[in-house]
């Protein structure tokens, strides 16, 4: 009797395997719907409609980008969740994820549990920049200003929340210093207050502020990535000067919770193929993106890692929830 059972338990568990790679196989039997959580235009949306080019030509198949921007990226992520998961709607998958968690009082969709991480498409490294008439020409002699005259040292960014806000959060918190950090509603109104010099230090993301970096309106004190960027070689981490101290922004593709295994790698390999094509890989770095994929399940322990990093910066900052 025990054996029969095991015996038809092995052959639906073979019937399973096989039905689910024969669906992987025939992947994708229709077009594919990209879901991003950003307004048309903006870097995350440039860098996702670049990739997804990429895979309609790699697949065969049409790749629709439908753009769903709300607070948090909530209106995107809960329809992706509520889609068949079957490997034909994807996610634009970013940093918020990991900081909604943590920044709303309630979330109607759990990041971990309910979307399945397919690959990271790549990076944007936090810039600690200044005017290029400031007499601040390393993350140190920053530190050393506003220790010394604090009450007349703000650090700007844009919106509570955002990454870049909590990266300067954590950046006050780790330097030990007690300044205030300035939210902006625009990059724009940063870099004017940053010029007007009624914020000595800026926060932002490589794309924001790469026309101003490279024209030489704005210098690079630090950049926030582990190691020194490719795309500013010579630039020292603010880690160098802060130890422990990483903050980048990225962006990542993810699938509905439940895609069959066969499929979420398929559409890994694919990614990856898509990304390091030197083509493809050249237009992400010109909008100021550093490209890196990895496999599923990596992207998934990135993810839970930084939603326990963010959550801990917004604690620490007392930023109250929304």
């Amino acid at each position: 009797m025990i054996r029969t059972l095991l015996a038809r338990l092995c052959l639906g568990a073979t019937a399973t395997l096989i039905a689910a790679g024969a669906q992987a196989q025939e992947f994708p039997t229709k077009p594919l719907r990209l879901i991003v959580p950003f307004g048309p235009g903006g870097v995350a949306d440039v860098t996702a409609r670049i990739v997804a080019q990429g895979l309609a030509e790699k697949f065969g198949k049409p790749v629709v980008v439908e753009n769903m921007p709300s607070a948090g990226g909530i209106t995107g992520a809960v329809t992706v969740t509520r889609a068949t998961p079957d490997g034909h709607t994807l996610f634009l998958v970013s940093n918020q994820q990991a900081v909604s968690p943590s920044l709303f009082k309630s979330l109607p969709y759990d990041p971990v549990k309910q979307l399945a991480m397919v690959s990271m498409v790549g990076s944007f490294d936090i810039v600690m920049a200044v005017d290029q008439n400031s007499p601040l020409h390393t993350v140190a002699d920053a530190i050393a200003a506003a220790k010394k005259d604090p009450q007349h040292f703000n650090l700007g960014t844009i919106g509570v929340g955002s990454t870049q806000h909590l990266s300067a959060e954590m950046f006050r918190s780790m330097a030990g210093l007690d300044v205030p950090t300035i939210p902006f509603k625009s990059s724009g109104e940063v870099l004017s207050a940053v010029k007007g010099k009624s914020v000595q230090v800026m926060f932002e993301t490589v794309p924001a502020v790469i026309g101003n970096i490279k024209g030489g309106s704005l210098r690079v004190l630090g950049v926030g990535s582990v190691k020194r960027g490719q795309l500013f070689p010579d630039t020292p981490t603010i880690a160098e000067t802060v130890p422990g101290y990483t903050a980048v922004s990225w962006n990542g593709f993810a699938a509905p919770a439940g895609t069959p295994a066969a499929i979420v790698d398929k559409l890994n390999a694919a990614v990856r193929d898509v990304v390091k094509d030197p083509a493809i890989n050249k237009k992400l770095v010109d909008v100021g993106m550093i490209p890196q994929t990895n496999t599923p399940k990596e992207f998934q322990d990135f993810l839970v890692a930084e939603i326990a990093k963010w959550s801990k910066v917004i604690d620490t900052a007392k930023i109250e929830k929304q």
